[in-house]
């Protein structure tokens, strides 16, 4: 039996529905032998994460996903293997989580003035203390009945150029880059999907180390289109579901989406190799 490993997974520590323990537990029933954990700007459910994956016989990896911009494209980032505990890493995220909270309230503000009454704290409940996210701010839409599903949230009010939409601020993708490997950590290209050949030239060029081969948007004829563009410039691939649960209505996309041992091994020994330069 092929072992399954999910490079790709979100908490309710960001914007995910099940929280570590919980998606442990779904991943031991999925099949999947190996997970990581890649909340957005946090890394505060690794510990709980890795405490439990060694109760059940999950291995953890320890990682995030991070957020840029390139050529006017918000563009995803993750980074695997990082010193989750390393206090220039836990610095920065602190920077992003505020962002995070002052954008919401720009959201929130720009609702109301089209008749949406949420409040900041609506949202707070939400996201239970984990830095705040888009979905949160859906979530609290659905939960108060203002919109009829989570996707309609985002089409109709939240999503790029709909009426309440606010940018966030991005650091630069040399910047996340730099995060990720300064925390011992390498760095991928999350979801690439049909992202335009100049911003994936620029981010091989940047020194990326990698790029999500394996997810649940793409297609096989992405996958292996990506998976060309992996050996063509000599980089790394991964692979995972992306998995956040609850509304998203993503479930059978955990324990389908997924890569190999072998794949995991390739990073796992490049982190090594870097640790001994």
């Amino acid at each position: 039996m092929t072992k399954k490993v999910d490079l790709h997974t979100h908490t309710t520590y960001s914007d995910g529905a099940l929280t570590p323990k919980e998606l442990l537990d779904l991943a031991k029933k999925k099949g999947i032998s190996t997970i990581g954990i890649t909340d957005h700007d946090t890394v505060d459910g690794i510990d709980e994460a890795i405490k439990y994956g060694e109760e059940i016989g999950i291995e953890v990896i320890p990682g995030l996903e991070l957020s840029t911009d390139v050529e006017g494209s918000e563009v995803h980032l993750l980074g695997y293997f990082i010193d989750y505990k390393n206090n220039e890493l836990k610095n920065y995220l602190q920077f992003f989580r505020n962002e995070r909270t002052h954008r919401a309230k720009r959201i929130i503000k720009k609702l109301n003035s089209i008749g949406l009454n949420i409040t900041f704290e609506d949202v707070k409940n939400v996201s239970n203390g984990s830095p705040i996210c888009r979905p949160h701010i859906a979530s609290a839409l659905l939960n108060k009945g203002l919109v009829k599903s989570f996707h309609q949230a985002f089409n109709k009010y939240i999503g790029d150029d709909c009426p309440a939409f606010e940018r966030k601020i991005h650091v630069s993708p040399q910047s996340d880059i730099k995060i990720i490997s300064d925390a011992g950590g390498l760095s991928f290209i999350a979801h690439p999907g049909h992202m335009k050949e100049s911003i994936l030239k620029n981010l091989i060029s940047l020194g990326i180390d990698g790029i999500e081969v394996i997810h649940s948007s793409h297609k096989k004829y992405l996958q292996k289109f990506y998976k060309g563009i992996v050996n063509q410039y000599c980089l790394l691939e991964s692979g995972g579901s992306d998995f956040h649960g609850g509304f998203r209505n993503d479930e059978s996309n955990f324990g389908q989406y997924y890569t190999t041992p072998t794949i995991l091994e390739n990073i796992r020994n490049n982190v090594l190799v870097l640790k001994t330069i």
